[in-house]
């Protein structure tokens, strides 16, 4: 029989475990939240820069469309260099890059100018996610990585729920053009920090033999190496034969519709269509990112709680992300009330179940082969990053043709169903896919 190529782990049972994974999972939390502010910022500059620019409803709509073309576009070739170089490499360059174009977007004259820039941005962001899902599947044991993709997921909104009031105040006084020199500044300076922090579990020399022994008893991928797999389009053909990945990438584009429709259009919603003053709408906006923040660590502490009761990653996985994806439809509710505190409250529900969703990418640790972190992850972004091309487009043509907001959220409402369609009756079982 041929000799395993996976390295024996001797644990010395006098050691106690350190903690490195959490130390670099803080890291990770970090360096994501950085990446959707940067993402986001526009959004809050929407109002003040599409009067100065002169920027219709449809024009908007493409601007907040045109990150996620380059973004989905990059996903494949983003994960395929996941896997290649490393992700401490690529993460590296990736957040330099996209911070820069932020930065650059403090200088746009119309159009043209800021919709290159979110082409950049898409471009560079696109390792993000899966680096993120690499690194939790090599620094964690499965009984412990739903709570670590709650807890970086949750950076997606934490920081916009407390920095909110602060961009808002920022546009307020210093205008929209400083907002993006002051995000973009930001990123740069986290780069150099992610460089000097971020190490693999081989290469840390502050992981001990006790940590490594313990993730790779729960299923870590503690002997991933980097160029190992040569890229080919059969490989992508094949895991798109599998119902699972058809499965996840359906079920994560119902709940990134709505969580896009928060991360573009929510502020000129409340501006526009809810009439709120600048300083109102931007304390009022915080509270569906907190909700959202609560419901990505609710749903990790319920998934891995099922986990641990059940012994079923089916059952533990899917059940907090359909139930997150029904009640995220619920969002349509708003279009049947006038009074703003109410809307705020629909709204952070409807945010809260969303934040469930995240859940996603740790189905993907759970079922991506060994060899194809980097791909598998792309391949399930670029499927799940379709509603950030589509839906700021459909919003915008809704807007534009309407003058109203209430068809967009009954197009949001329609989309979280069709994702909790393809949970229930499309995944199947969440088990790893062998090639």
């Amino acid at each position: 029989m041929p000799k395993s190529t996976e390295p024996v782990i001797r644990q010395d049972k006098s050691l106690r475990p350190t903690r490195v994974r959490f130390s670099i999972l803080a890291l990770v939390a970090s360096c994501t939240m950085i990446n959707y502010l940067d993402r986001t910022v526009l959004s809050i500059a929407a109002p003040s820069l599409s009067k100065e620019l002169r920027l219709d409803p449809v024009a908007l709509g493409i601007l907040f469309s045109a990150f996620s073309w380059t973004y989905a576009a990059a996903q494949v070739p983003g994960g395929v260099l996941l896997d290649r170089f490393g992700t401490k490499l690529i993460y590296f360059i990736s957040v330099i890059f996209w911070s820069l174009c932020t930065l650059l977007q403090s200088a746009a004259s119309g159009l043209y100018s800021l919709l290159a820039l979110r082409l950049g941005l898409g471009l560079f962001e696109a390792p993000c996610f899966p680096a993120n899902g690499r690194i939790v599947a090599v620094w964690f044991p499965q009984n412990e990585r739903a709570r670590a993709t709650s807890i970086y997921t949750v950076g997606e909104y934490v920081g916009l729920a407390f920095l909110s009031p602060i961009l808002f105040w920022i546009v307020a006084q210093f205008g929209w053009r400083a907002l993006f020199i002051v995000v973009g500044g930001i990123g740069i300076l986290f780069g150099l920090a992610w460089w000097f922090g971020y190490r693999e579990p081989s290469d840390s020399r502050r992981v001990n033999s006790a940590e490594l022994s313990y993730i790779a008893a729960g299923g870590g991928l503690t002997a991933a190496k980097t160029g190992s797999t040569t890229f080919s389009w059969q490989l992508i053909s094949k895991l798109l034969t599998k119902r699972q990945m058809w499965g996840a990438c359906l079920g994560q584009f119902g709940g990134n519709s709505t969580l896009v429709f928060f991360l573009t259009w929510f502020p000129t919603y409340l501006a526009d269509q809810r009439h709120m003053a600048w300083v109102k709408a931007g304390f009022l906006a915080v509270l569906p990112f907190l909700g959202a923040s609560l419901g990505v660590m609710a749903g990790g502490w319920w998934s891995d709680r099922l986990l641990k009761r059940t012994g079923s990653a089916s059952l533990a996985r899917k059940l907090p992300i359909i139930t997150g994806l029904l009640l995220a439809s619920t969002i349509i509710a708003a279009n049947y009330c006038d009074n703003n505190i109410v809307i705020i409250l629909i709204m952070s529900v409807a945010f809260f179940a969303q934040g469930m969703t995240g859940l996603g990418w740790t189905v993907i640790s759970d079922i991506a082969p060994k060899n194809l972190m980097g791909l598998t992850g792309g391949v399930f972004n670029f499927a799940a990053n379709l509603a950030g091309i589509i839906t700021p487009m459909v919003i915008g043509f809704i807007v534009h043709a309407t003058g109203s907001f209430v068809g967009a959220l009954a197009y949001i409402a329609s989309v979280g169903l069709l994702g909790a369609f393809s949970y229930i009756f499309i995944l199947g079982d969440v088990r790893r896919i062998e090639l």
